[in-house]
């Protein structure tokens, strides 16, 4: 579980896709990435979940770079084809944040790291200082968007300002910009979404409310 308080800019380091020859599991082909962050590696325990701009992955091995640390972890195909993780390539900057702890302060909202699509940047406009950023977004996800409330974007927990048929709209004060890899991004850039997670629960029990039988 996370919040959607960005934590650090990671970087790719390298990308590899594994072959079931590598491993003997002809199986297995997960592409394994690495990622450069400013996270001590003795605080980072194998095995620990990490959301990577907002997608949750499992850190399966560390190495000690400086005051800092590179991680790795293996995304599967599922992955690669629901988010934008298939188009990343070595040097694309990432948003990350650690899961939460018993003790963290809840800064954003719920976020899971589990993606539900994959939206674009329509257009962006400076107001005051602060961006407005536009984004067109899936018709099956529409429904779990509603102006003032929570959405995630690349993992960074945003409140919802407009919302139209497939479109909505959000807007980053300037730390936020300079905190995350949104105020980097241009008009057609790709983006990870993932709507509230009560918005999702609800929508799933009036389906079945409507679809199926009470339990």
């Amino acid at each position: 579980m996370f919040t959607g308080i960005i934590t650090d800019i990671g970087s790719i380091k390298s990308l590899t896709r594994e072959t079931g020859d590598d491993r003997g599991d002809a199986h297995w082909g997960d592409t394994r990435m690495e990622v450069t962050s400013s996270y001590a590696a003795d605080g980072i325990e194998i095995g620990a979940s990490i959301s990577i701009s907002g997608a949750c992955m499992t850190v399966v091995e560390k190495t000690s770079v400086g005051s800092g640390c590179t991680f790795a972890f293996d995304v599967s195909d599922e992955s690669l084809s629901k988010t934008t993780m298939g188009d990343w390539e070595a040097g694309r900057p990432v948003n990350l944040e650690r899961a939460l702890t018993g003790k963290d302060e809840m800064g954003g909202h719920m976020v899971t790291g589990h993606v539900d699509a994959v939206g674009t940047l329509e257009s962006r406009t400076e107001i005051a200082g602060s961006l407005n950023l536009r984004f067109n977004a899936p018709d099956d996800i529409m429904f779990g968007i509603a102006p003032k409330g929570s959405i995630t974007i690349d993992g960074v927990s945003l409140t919802v300002n407009i919302v139209e048929k497939n479109a909505f709209e959000v807007n980053i004060i300037p730390h936020t910009a300079a905190a995350t890899t949104l105020g980097k991004l241009q008009a057609k850039s790709k983006v990870n979404l993932e709507i509230d997670v009560i918005a999702r629960y609800v929508a799933r029990y009036l389906d079945h409310m409507t679809h199926g039988k009470r339990p």
